[in-house]
């Protein structure tokens, strides 16, 4: 038993390798330490087409592009996107618990407004919350918003009018 590379970067400033990272050779529960597995996983489900893969792909690349910037802003500060990708639960959570048939959105568009918000979410939770993961506090939040993301990015149907308010 030791402290995840998440605990180790965010309490005691200690970065964990790459390679650590990507293989899973490192402490953890499976779902943290198996990076690729996950990522073989789901891209074999969405070849399948039991998952969309526009969630997991919009979470990852929110998540990768925001960590980039603050990498980039203060590398001492912050970690890099690879470590923020294959640390901690980002990649259970992207392909298997965002993408639930159930709560997620129904329209394309909407699954990348879900994607983007769970990416944002993750990324301040783990740079300046209180705690070093936040994948599931992020698609939980998400979750709630659902109903939202879908009434706003369904698209118009075909013929017909858009009622207007009549004022006498």
């Amino acid at each position: 038993t030791a402290a995840t590379p998440l605990g180790l970067m965010k309490f005691e400033h200690q970065g964990t390798g790459l390679l650590d990272l990507v293989l899973g050779t490192t402490g953890g529960s499976l779902g943290e330490t198996a990076g690729l597995l996950i990522l073989a996983c789901g891209g074999y489900l969405a070849l399948r087409g039991y998952l969309n893969w526009r969630l997991p792909a919009s979470i990852l690349l929110t998540v990768a592009a925001l960590s980039a910037l603050l990498h980039a802003v203060d590398a001492a500060r912050y970690p890099s996107a690879p470590f923020m990708l294959f640390s901690g639960g980002l990649m259970l959570g992207a392909v298997f618990m965002a993408t639930d048939m159930v709560t997620a959105p129904v329209t394309n568009r909407g699954r990348w407004v879900f994607g983007v918000g769970v990416g944002v979410v993750v990324v301040v939770i783990r740079v300046w919350g209180g705690l070093p993961e936040g994948v599931m506090y992020a698609i939980l939040l998400m979750n709630g918003l659902v109903p939202f993301i879908n009434k706003v990015t369904q698209p118009r149907v075909f013929g017909v009018r858009v009622a207007r308010e009549v004022t006498p």
